[in-house]
Parts: C-alpha cells; structure tokens; sequence
C-alpha cells in the first residue's frame, strides 16, 4: 500500500501540466468561445471523471493509514509547530501581495489595472493598516480591502469575480480575527480557495479555446498528449485540488504539490505569474502549516470507511456536473 500511494504521488507529478492552476485569460487575447455541451461531455471527459471520482474515494483509505507513518507524524508534528505564525503569514503576506500589485498598476489580479486615484490611495492604505501589528489595524485594512474588491467587482461583474473568491475568504480570515469567530476563518479560507480552484478550472472545459492558444504559443509540455486532451486533463487535476481542499482530504500535500506546480509555471508566464499567483502561495503555504487541525470536513460527517468512500465518490460527481451547469449557463 505504501509504495502505490508513493507512485500516485509521483505520477501525479509528472503528470501535472505546468499550467494547470494558470488563469487563461491573463495569457491569450483570444475571444471566447463556448464550447457546446456535448462536446464538453466528451467521452475522455466522462472517463477522467468516473477514475477522478474512484481515485478520491480510495483516498479516504489510504490516507489514514499513512498518517500513522513515523516520518508522516514527526513531519505533522514539526509543521504543527509553526502554527502560532499563521496569521501573521496571512496578515503580512496579504500586504506584501498588494504591494507587488499596486507597484505593477494591478489590483487583485493582472487584468484588472488600477487607473482610479482614490482606489490607489485606499489600497496603500489597505496595505499601511495590514502591516500595523495590532487586530484593530488589521480588521480596518480588511474593510478597506473589502471595498476595494466590491469596487473591482461592480467594474467587471459578479461572475468574472468568483475566479478571485479567495480573496472574499482572506478577507474573511482578516475580520473575525482575536474575536469569537475566530475558529471558523480558516476553514472558511479553505472553502473559498477550494471552490475558486474548482471555478476556474470550468472555464478550460468551456472556453478551450483560449487554453488551447495558450499550449500553441507559450511552448507548454503536453507530455505526448493532443492539446484538446492535454487541457481536459489539465482542467481535471485543478478541479480535483480545489475539491480536495474543501473536502478536507490530503490538504498540506496538496498546499505541497501546487506550490511547487505554481512556481515552476513561472518559467513559461514570467513576471505576471509571480504577480498573479502570489497570494495564493501565501494561502497554500498556510495550507501546509494548518494541515486540518481546525477542519472538521465535510468527509467527517460520515463514520465508516464505506460511507466515507460512497459520499466521496457520489459527491465529487454532484459537485463537477454543479459546477459545469452553473459555469455553461452563466457564462
């Protein structure tokens, strides 16, 4: 059992495309195109996702059993000493990933360029307020920010936004903190980074076009793969990690593995990458310290094994053809 979940951790990075967690748009000028709904179902697709829904669910048995591993536990227990700092990660990577933004003339994301004067005042003082080491501060730079994020959103509507739902968790996590809430900020943060994972990775699905430029003229690997196929896999391994997240299964691997795939997505993206994916090395790498020590996910709900591995594998499912209906009929 142990060296097949070693070699599914292997083959899954190799396996995985440098892009996988990009966002498409900041990379292609492509107009969309809506791909039709019977070609998004193709075959392949319902085949990566019946062996996505069976692999999840085997991972309800396989992962406590290597928790038990003696490196597994001194290694939980050497993370676990670094959670006092999360917060402060948090707090302080926050502010360092807006000035890295404001510096370039974006905010949030590459594509949204900060031309308004009063919205560059607010996010320097956003930025002044989160790196005051005092709760106050930090609870002031986070309303700021979340009318900063409002504004952004009125500009470019409510459904282009939810590819950057994170940042309504991190504000979250910034608010309720030293206060009675406290203990529901970060599973709330891994819900929102997991469902925004999840939402992006549709778009690939329904707009392939614009991945598919972006394979034929950024030089992107495709492993022996046909682009169309390479993409569809590619949309797959980032939904799976954003359901992984929210479902509470393999987290600081998880915060792992796409840390080291967002780095290495530097070499063909550049600059706008770093600027892009900033924050979110910053939640992964809170991920990776927290593990599921405040969690209680969703897969707890269930007690034996069998109806761990039933709910995955019917919930993954349920979860992808939401996700696919809701994302094709808004788009």
């Amino acid at each position: 059992m142990k060296k097949i979940f070693q070699l599914l951790i292997i083959l899954g990075l190799i396996m995985t495309p440098f892009f996988t967690s990009a966002h498409v748009k900041w990379f292609t000028n492509v107009v969309p195109q809506k791909e039709t709904i019977e070609n998004i179902l193709s075959p392949l697709f319902m085949g990566l996702a019946l062996t996505a829904a069976i692999v999840l669910a085997l991972l309800t048995l396989v992962i406590p059993r290597t928790s038990q591993w003696a490196k597994v536990k001194k290694l939980d227990d050497w993370l676990s000493g670094f959670r006092k700092y999360s917060r402060y990660i948090l707090k302080y990577g926050t502010a360092a990933a807006l000035i890295l933004q404001v510096t370039n003339g974006t905010l949030f994301a590459p594509e949204f360029h900060l031309t308004n004067t009063i919205a560059l005042i607010l996010t320097w003082a956003a930025i002044g307020f989160l790196l005051i080491p005092h709760h106050f501060s930090t609870k002031a730079g986070a309303v700021i920010l979340l009318g900063l994020f409002v504004y952004v959103t009125m500009q470019n509507g409510l459904f282009h936004m939810l590819d950057y739902g994170y940042y309504v968790a991190i504000i979250g996590v910034l608010l309720v903190g030293s206060t009675k809430l406290e203990k529901v900020g970060f599973p709330f943060l891994y819900l929102g980074t997991g469902l925004s994972l999840c939402w992006v990775a549709v778009e690939k699905w329904v707009y392939p076009s614009m991945s598919l430029d972006i394979v034929a003229n950024h030089g992107v690997p495709t492993f022996g793969f046909s682009p169309a196929a390479f993409v569809v896999m590619a949309a797959f391994i980032e939904f799976v990690v954003g359901y992984l997240l929210v479902v509470g299964i393999l987290n600081r691997v998880v915060g792992f593995v796409v840390t080291v795939i967002f780095i290495t997505t530097t070499m063909l993206f550049g600059m706008t990458e770093v600027i892009g994916h900033f924050m979110i090395h910053i939640v992964l790498i809170i991920f990776i310290i927290e593990g599921v020590s405040f969690y209680n996910p969703p897969i707890k709900l269930h007690k034996t094994k069998a109806d761990q591995f039933v709910f995955v594998f019917l919930n993954f499912i349920f979860v992808l053809a939401t996700f696919i209906l809701i994302y094709y009929r808004f788009a």
